[in-house]
Order: C-alpha cells, then sequence, then structure tokens
C-alpha cells in the first residue's frame, strides 16, 4: 500500500537542491548539494536532472525554456527514510537571461522516478549583467538614456540568434544629446566567453507617415571583445548616431 501511495505523490521520496549563492551571472559557475530524502517505501530513481529555465511571452502567453539541462546521476534505489546528497557543479549559460522586467530564471531539480509523480524543487536565481553588459547600461545611461523595460518574447524569425526567445532592453532619452531625435533604443545581448555582440534597434523621432510605414526604426550591430567603458560608449554613441 505504501507503494500504491508513494506513486501518486502520498509518501513520495523528496528532493531539495541547496545552491552555493543565488546570485549569479551568465558565463558563471554554480556549486550545488542535491539532497534525497527517502519517503515511506522503497523507490527506485530513474535519473537526477537540473535545468536552468526561464519564461518568456508568446503569441499566446507566457512559455517556459530550458536554457540548459545537467544530467546528474542514473539509477538507483531510495530507502524509506533514506538521506542520500550529490556535490555538483552548475554552468550558468552565457544565453541565461537577466532576471530584469519580467523574466525569471530558476533551477528546476527533477527526480525521476517511473510510473510514479516526480518529485521537483525549484530555486530562483538572481541574475546580473556581466560585467561587459554592465559598461553597455553605463554607456547608455551617461548618453542620458533612461532604462525604461526588459522584455523576454519569442524570436520565431531568429532575427538575433537561433533561440526560441530574445531579451530586449528598451531606454528612452531623458537627457543628453539624442533628446529630440530618438524616441527608443533597443538592445539584445548575445554573450559569449570571446567577446559581447549588441544588438541594437534605434526607433527615430519621425513623421507620422515614416512611422506607420516603419521607415524610423533601424537596426545594426556591434561587438565588445574586453570590458573597457570608453570603448562601450564609444560603440554606442556611434552606432546611435549613425542611425538617427
Amino acid at each position: 500500500m505504501k507503494k500504491i501511495l508513494a506513486s501518486v505523490g502520498i509518501g513520495n521520496a523528496t528532493v531539495d537542491t541547496v545552491l552555493a549563492k543565488e546570485s549569479v551571472r551568465p558565463g558563471d559557475s554554480v556549486d550545488a548539494v542535491v539532497e534525497v530524502e527517502g519517503g515511506d517505501a522503497e523507490q527506485t530513481v530513474d535519473r537526477i536532472e537540473l535545468e536552468v529555465e526561464t519564461r518568456y511571452r508568446g503569441e499566446e502567453g507566457y512559455e517556459e525554456a530550458t536554457v540548459d539541462r545537467l544530467h546528474l546521476t542514473d539509477g538507483f534505489t531510495v530507502e524509506p527514510d533514506e538521506s542520500t546528497s550529490y556535490e555538483t557543479t552548475m554552468d550558468i549559460p552565457y544565453a541565461t537571461p537577466l532576471t530584469m522586467g519580467d523574466a525569471g530564471v530558476w533551477v528546476d531539480t527533477d527526480l525521476e522516478i517511473g510510473m510514479a509523480v516526480d518529485p521537483e524543487d525549484e530555486d530562483r536565481l538572481d541574475v546580473r549583467p556581466t560585467e561587459r553588459m554592465q559598461t553597455v547600461f553605463d554607456a547608455a545611461e551617461d548618453l542620458g538614456l533612461s532604462f525604461r523595460t526588459a522584455d523576454c518574447e519569442a524570436d520565431p524569425y531568429a532575427r538575433y540568434t537561433d533561440r526560441r526567445f530574445v531579451q530586449e532592453f528598451e531606454f528612452r532619452p531623458a537627457g543628453g544629446p539624442f533628446r529630440g531625435d530618438l524616441d527608443e533604443l533597443e538592445l539584445v545581448f548575445d554573450p559569449s566567453p570571446e567577446a559581447l555582440t549588441v544588438y541594437a534597434e534605434v526607433d527615430r523621432r519621425a513623421g507620422l507617415l515614416s512611422e506607420l510605414a516603419d521607415a524610423d526604426e533601424r537596426k545594426t550591430s556591434f561587438a565588445l571583445p574586453e570590458v573597457d567603458a570608453d570603448a562601450a560608449r564609444s560603440q554606442l554613441e556611434g552606432t546611435i548616431e549613425r542611425l538617427v
């Protein structure tokens, strides 16, 4: 009877992941301990997997996406009330969104048990900008551009990357050299260990006919191979000047 109850989640084994830190940057590594506690009956665990998950806005509402998956261990048996722990290190993918605006990121630990309800654990992450990204945010502020919002949304036409979604950062001029010429600046980051690629879309201040025809929108990109505040400002300023 205990095995039957465990199969529907009553008296089931449980899993809890303890992360060494919750505040991370894309490209970081995080130590973790996965603790498995046996339930009321012996159970065979097929595998333990950890997934970095996020969500993005699609045409029919929000959808969840797996950014990366770590296979921790294959099958084993957990006895009633038995405690087992596994140590591991998770890499936070460079494609992980920042937790700004509507973006949420979490680590989902899945204890897969055949013919039973799979125990899960969810741990939220606070994903901060990489050093290169921060130089771009600082450059935008120096140029009088005020951060407005960040949106994770579907990218079905792969405009920027081959991923299913992108995170767009929107800025509006609050002052500085582009006030009066610029309505909006949108940035999309594509980071890697070697460089940060920045995709920029400028929405110029134009007449009604130009706006209706989207002729006021222009796009380009640039790369930042180093963490260099002066280079980031120069690249961003020059990009906007060419497009407005």
